[in-house]
C-alpha cells in the first residue's frame, strides 16, 4: 500500500508541476516593468530550454527515439512537392545489427570516434586546409554531431543550428556512452528518401533483417552516407562503387579494433 501510495504522489506532482510553474512565472511579472518582464521571460525561456533538452537526452538514453525533426521534414518536404509519403523506420538494438555496419560506417564517417568527445579537432584542421586548396569542401562533422543533430535538429546549415548542434553535441556526449551514440545514430541515420536506420535500410534495400547484413552490403550503406538523398544504395553508381570499395580496404586495414565491442 506504501509503495502504491508513493506511485501516486509522483504522479501527481508530476501532474501538477506545470501548472504551479506556471503560477510562479505569473506571479514574478506582476508588477514589473517591462524591461524585467522581458528579463524574466527570456531566464524562464533558456531554463525551460535546458531543462527539457537535459530531459529528452536522458530519456533517450534509454528509450528508442520515435521521430527526429528530420523525419518530419522530409515528409512534409514529399507532400509538398506531391510524392508519395514514405517513411520506413524500426528501432532495433545494437545486438540485432550486423556487425560489419558499425566499423563500415565509423571507417566512412568518423574513425576517430573512440577517441575524441564529440569533435574531431584534427579532423576538422584538416577539412580547413583543404577547402582553402579546393572548391568542393569537406566536412568534418563526426558520429556524435551527426547523431545531435538527426535527433534533436533541423537539416538546414546556419549558425544557430550550428550552435545548438555543439551543445546537444557535449550534451550526448557528456550522457550517454559511446556504444549508445552508435546505437542511435544506427537507428536515425537516413538511408535513402525516407528510409531511415539499419533495419529498414536492410529490409528495403536488401530482403533481409538488419542482422544479416553481409561485410559488402554494409560498406555500401556507408558509401551512400555524405548524401543519402543523391546517392543511391539500389542503383550505384560510379561514386558509391569507388566509396564502397575504399571503404572496404579500410575495414581490412583497422580490422574490428576500430569498433566498440570486437566482432567475433
Amino acid at each position: 500500500m506504501a509503495i502504491k501510495a508513493d506511485i501516486s504522489g509522483w504522479f501527481h506532482a508530476i501532474i501538477t508541476a506545470p501548472r504551479k510553474l506556471w503560477r510562479v512565472f505569473l506571479g514574478q511579472l506582476e508588477g514589473q516593468s517591462r524591461w524585467k518582464q522581458g528579463l524574466i521571460i527570456a531566464l524562464w525561456s533558456i531554463g525551460a530550454f535546458l531543462s527539457t533538452s537535459i530531459l529528452a537526452t536522458l530519456i533517450y538514453g534509454v528509450f528508442p527515439v520515435p521521430i527526429t525533426p528530420l523525419m518530419v521534414i522530409r515528409n512534409v518536404e514529399q507532400w509538398t512537392d506531391g510524392k508519395k509519403a514514405v517513411f520506413e523506420k524500426d528501432w532495433v538494438s545494437m545486438d540485432e545489427i550486423s556487425i560489419h555496419l558499425a566499423p563500415a560506417v565509423m571507417c566512412a564517417e568518423d574513425q576517430r570516434f573512440k577517441e575524441h568527445w564529440g569533435f574531431d579537432l584534427e579532423a576538422i584542421q584538416k577539412a580547413i586546409e583543404h577547402n582553402k586548396r579546393s572548391k568542393r569542401t569537406r566536412g568534418a562533422s563526426t558520429i556524435s554531431q551527426q547523431t545531435a543533430k538527426n535527433v534533436f535538429l533541423w537539416p538546414q546549415r546556419s549558425w544557430i543550428r550550428k550552435g545548438l548542434e555543439l551543445y546537444f553535441t557535449g550534451l550526448i556526449e557528456l550522457v550517454w556512452t559511446k556504444r549508445r551514440i552508435l546505437t542511435v545514430y544506427l537507428n536515425v541515420v537516413e538511408f535513402g528518401p525516407g528510409i531511415y536506420g539499419a533495419e529498414a535500410a536492410a529490409q528495403v534495400y536488401f530482403r533481409k533483417p538488419a542482422s544479416k547484413l553481409t561485410k559488402s552490403e554494409c560498406a555500401t550503406l556507408a558509401a551512400v552516407l555524405p548524401n543519402p538523398r543523391k546517392y543511391s544504395v539500389s542503383r550505384p553508381g560510379p561514386y558509391v562503387k569507388r566509396r564502397k570499395e575504399w571503404v572496404l580496404r579500410q575495414m581490412r586495414m583497422h580490422g574490428t579494433e576500430i569498433y566498440l565491442d570486437k566482432a567475433k
